[in-house]
């Protein structure tokens, strides 16, 4: 994945965990999902308009 190996994964992780601490975690990944989501329905937004549609053609 990216180049990263299991070893890599558990050190980002025990980092995050030391300077976030347990509880902060559930609340920083659903705003990362929440990022993610909009900008998912952005895209499709943009794939899904007519006038950007008309535009490519």
């Amino acid at each position: 994945m990216f180049g990263i190996g299991t070893q890599e994964i558990l050190f980002i992780v025990l980092i995050v965990l030391l300077f976030f601490g347990g509880k902060k975690i559930p609340e920083l990944m659903k705003g990362l999902g929440k990022g993610v989501r909009s900008f998912r329905e952005g895209m499709n937004q943009i794939e899904n308009d007519p006038e950007t549609t008309d535009k490519k053609e």
